[in-house]
């Protein structure tokens, strides 16, 4: 066990690394899947309750390992913008295989939804996990206790919700013949995430989570320059709107993203949380660092399923020698998904948690 003594609450913490102020650790964030807690069930409840100081603390019994919600093998979710989806594997997110404005022609007849009138925050493909008063209780109660108030947009919330109502292929032409109607379009997505935004600084939150996954595997899903002038201005509005209510911004992307990641900050990305393989640590480093906060996402293709305990120790350590700074500025996220080996689990958090002490960093 790797004891790091503390003189501030993680809330302190999180935005003094954010804002570059001397923290004291690294922020580090592991998610668990729920089809992984299904595999291993009791046996990672015994490594997530020996190290509270990464996992926090967990009481074990505390969770079902075979309720999945809606994302059951099989099973079909509407949204409320009337996305079909699909679920595959339980556990997983599913794909959307009916798209309501796959033909331009129904959009004139198309009623956008109004998020508020939901039962609480929208969620990518599943209902919503709190309804509106649960969200407003739990931010009520994390300024209380010295935690982080985190308010939050479904992931696929701009770029992405485009092609659930287009199709992709469909969407991909847009990009190239059609760049004005898509932009139509995207106001009216960008519409409903003002609301949501609204709501959440209206409740006083510390930061708003965004996610859009914008890459493939060595390059952003359409030319850069569409990307910049159909949607960096949304963006840039939500982003406005946030950091004009002193709210900070943390941006989630899968994929190769370098080519608009400059494009994101000054948008007004306070939190870019981007994949470190596919992007390049020297590359992350050479062209991000001191300029945004960086959330690095550990390598979930290869590093996490298929390498071993003391390659992953290797990449943790690499990872923070060249990114983190005395001043802050890096955060650790993970995603941990059921082909992870539990001795590989174990290492990340370990590794995680032998070098997350901002203190031993150089200046």
């Amino acid at each position: 066990m790797f004891e790091l003594r503390s003189s501030m609450n993680s809330r302190e913490n999180y935005l003094r690394t954010v804002e570059m102020r001397f923290p004291e650790w690294i922020p580090c964030t592991i998610v668990i899947n729920d089809a992984t807690w299904h595999r291993y069930r009791e046996r990672l409840e015994e490594i997530v309750a020996r190290y509270p100081a990464v996992m926090g603390e967990y009481s074990r019994g505390i969770r079902s390992f075979d309720d999945f919600g809606v994302r059951v093998k099989g099973n079909i979710y509407r949204d409320e913008w009337g996305c079909v989806w699909h679920h595959a594997q339980d556990g997983l997110a599913g794909q959307v295989k009916f798209h309501p404005l796959e033909d331009w022609r129904d959009l004139r007849e198309y009623k956008p939804p109004d998020p508020l009138r939901l039962k609480g925050p929208p969620q990518a493909s599943t209902p919503p996990t709190e309804t509106w008063e649960e969200a407003r209780r739990r931010l009520k109660e994390d300024r209380r206790a010295g935690r982080l108030a985190y308010g939050y947009l479904p992931h696929g919330s701009l770029f992405q919700r485009i092609y659930y109502l287009r199709g992709f292929k469909n969407f991909l032409i847009d990009t190239v013949t059609r760049q004005e109607r898509l932009s139509s379009l995207v106001s009216i997505v960008l519409e409903y995430n003002m609301r949501l935004i609204e709501w959440w600084i209206g409740n006083d939150v510390d930061v708003i989570g965004f996610g859009d996954d914008l890459g493939t595997q060595d390059r952003l899903t359409i030319n850069p320059k569409v990307f910049r002038r159909v949607f960096i201005p949304a963006y840039t509005e939500m982003f406005k709107a946030c950091k004009e209510a002193g709210v900070h911004v943390h941006f989630h992307s899968d994929g190769h993203i370098m080519e608009v990641a400059h494009d994101l900050v000054e948008a007004g990305v306070s939190v870019l949380n981007l994949q470190d393989i596919v992007n390049g640590l020297e590359r992350i480093e050479r062209e991000l660092k001191g300029r945004v906060c960086i959330d690095l996402d550990i390598d979930r293709q290869r590093l996490l399923p298929f390498g071993t305990p003391e390659e992953i120790e290797r990449h943790i350590e690499v990872s923070v020698s060249r990114l983190a700074s005395r001043r802050g500025g890096l955060m650790l996220t993970a995603g941990i998904y059921p082909d992870v080996p539990l001795a590989n689990i174990e290492a990340l958090i370990q590794s995680m948690e032998r070098h997350r002490d901002y203190r031993n960093v150089p200046e």
